[in-house]
């Protein structure tokens, strides 16, 4: 039994740092690291969340490979029960090469792989109904879950009693409400970021952006603002909290999923919603602060770094 459910995208990422620029055709750039991490929206909240002391499970699909081989080993290490992934001979498992420039922003090669064969008879709704929480990452990266398939497994949740959360990403290919709003009324807790938001609602404000969500009966709004930290929104009301300052950003891979662990920790421990918010922003911080996607401290060294 676990906490947590995370439901989603996951892949290898072969990460170079630093990028400065492509090499001409047939020519080499020697650079200082080549690195293979976890990576994913699902897979990246799940480690976090393992690594801050979260029970937590996973479903999704990767191959009968090498890269395959490599996420469930992680996960395994991280304590996450991997159980319900699915292992498809048939299907490479996704993999992305990540190009870190100087500045820690970072561009991206793709291969969607298993994340783009993941389908409703892949979940396996014994795991979800034992836990708290299902969280969904990300929309937009699983399209054969996207729009109503992912509407009918988070409405499924919601009545096993389970807790839902829906994170999304950026939307290449600008369908953006057409698969999101399907899934609006069965959420209890959304967390885009603020230009997925603005895209998902024409809205550019925070606030006229949360009206928005709620009227689709969302309890808990909580916007990403990248370094200016996060915006959240209940019936209750609303406020901003801001990030912490980070001496040296490493690379920025990862740091919305861990923001996201650091939250959904916050909610499984029961903290008020601004607690939670300033945790979420603690990890986010954590991650920036080393390479890779996960490469967050347990929960007792992030709190003596940055209080909450």
């Amino acid at each position: 039994m676990s906490d947590v459910v995370c439901l989603g995208q996951f892949t290898a990422d072969v990460v170079v740092t630093p990028v400065v620029s492509m090499p001409e055709k047939g020519k080499a750039i020697f650079v200082d690291h080549i690195t293979l991490h976890n990576g994913g929206c699902a897979c990246n909240t799940a480690i976090a969340l393992g690594k801050l002391g979260i029970n937590t499970a996973v479903i999704g699909k990767v191959g009968c490979d090498t890269f395959g081989d490599f996420l469930i080993k992680v996960m395994n290490d991280a304590n996450l029960d991997t159980s319900a992934m699915v292992r498809d001979p048939s299907v490479d498992t996704s993999s992305t090469v990540v190009l870190v420039s100087p500045d820690g922003e970072r561009s991206f090669l793709h291969y969607s792989g298993g994340n783009a064969k993941i389908s409703e008879d892949d979940i396996n709704y014994d795991t979800i109904q034992t836990a708290k929480i299902l969280h969904i990452a990300a929309a937009f990266l699983v399209p054969g879950l996207d729009g109503e398939p992912m509407s009918r497994v988070l409405a499924r949740a919601r009545k096993m009693g389970v807790k839902t959360i829906l994170d999304t990403a950026w939307d290449a290919e600008g369908r953006w409400m057409q698969l999101v709003e399907p899934c609006l009324n069965h959420l209890d807790i959304f967390v885009p970021s603020l230009q997925e938001a603005q895209m998902l609602t024409e809205k550019r404000e925070p606030s006229e952006i949360a009206d928005v969500f709620q009227d689709y009966g969302i309890a808990t709004v909580v916007i990403k603002l990248g370094a200016d930290g996060c915006f959240a929104r209940t019936p209750h009301g609303e406020f901003f909290v801001p990030a912490f300052k980070v001496d040296r950003v490493v690379d920025t891979l990862g740091a919305g999923d861990c923001f996201v662990a650091g939250f959904i920790a916050g909610v499984v421990k029961g903290w008020d919603l601004k607690r939670a918010c300033r945790f979420a922003n603690a990890v986010g911080a954590a991650c920036v602060s080393a390479r890779g996607a996960s490469g967050i401290k347990p929960m007792p060294e992030i709190m003596k770094r940055y209080p909450v």
